[in-house]
Formats: C-alpha cells, sequence, structure tokens
C-alpha cells in the first residue's frame, strides 16, 4: 500500500482516515520501518509484528477515531505533529469506550514516501 502524505499538517488526518477505514495496511504505511509506538502511556513498542498488533487492539475496539490537528512543527525533514484525539462509543463487548489523547508525534520526510511517523504518541502529554 503506498500512501504519501505531502504536508506534515495532513498525517494524524490520513492516520484517521485509515483508522476509520479499519485499514491496518494503510495505517502501517504512514510508518517508517523503524517506528517506535506507544499504545498506552510508558508502553512503547517497536517492530512490524508488534506495532501491527497495537494497531489491531485498536481497530479491534470498532469505533471511529476523531483528530483535531493542533500544531505541527518542522526543520530540513523532522516534524513534530501535536493533534488531539478522541474514540468513543460502545465497544464490541456492550462496554462504554472513552479514549483521548493529545499525540506528540514525531515524523521524518523523504521525496520518495513523504511524511511517516518515526515516533507515534497518541498520549503524547501523558
Amino acid at each position: 500500500m503506498s500512501i504519501r502524505v505531502t504536508s506534515l499538517d495532513q498525517l494524524n488526518l490520513a492516520f484517521a482516515d485509515r483508522f476509520n477505514a479499519r485499514d491496518l495496511d494503510g495505517l502501517m504505511a504512514l510508518n517508517t520501518p523503524d517506528v517506535v509506538f506507544v499504545p498506552a502511556p510508558g508502553a512503547a513498542v517497536t517492530g512490524t509484528d508488534a506495532v501491527r498488533g497495537a494497531l489491531e487492539q485498536f481497530l479491534g475496539l470498532n469505533l471511529p477515531i476523531s483528530m483535531t490537528v493542533r500544531h505541527v512543527f518542522e526543520s530540513e525533514g523532522t516534524g513534530l505533529a501535536i493533534a488531539d484525539w478522541t474514540i468513543t462509543g460502545t465497544g464490541p463487548d456492550g462496554s462504554a469506550i472513552d479514549l483521548a489523547g493529545t499525540t506528540a508525534d514525531v515524523a521524518v520526510h523523504d521525496d520518495q514516501h513523504g511524511w511517516r511517523y518515526v515516533i507515534d504518541n497518541p498520549f503524547g502529554t501523558a
């Protein structure tokens, strides 16, 4: 899957789009091969299988994510994206789900791939 994000302020929105489409391969395409993903505060995972597994757990909630980009900062191919997100609703087991956070995501840009996550930290302020 080839997803090319050309503007840093679109990276988190591309994530939300692929998340809401339940497109795990599309989500993975938004990452560099050595991405660090933080599925819970203080619990980072690396490696394709671990990141894929963590994202599958979020997708397993079968609820949409809403994303509002707050700030982006970039310097010579490295960027920091800050966005507010929420996942709310009723989970597959009937329980109430109310997740929210503010990201602190580090991304890199290259001409071939566009912007991709190096560190995807959805609970960046925790």
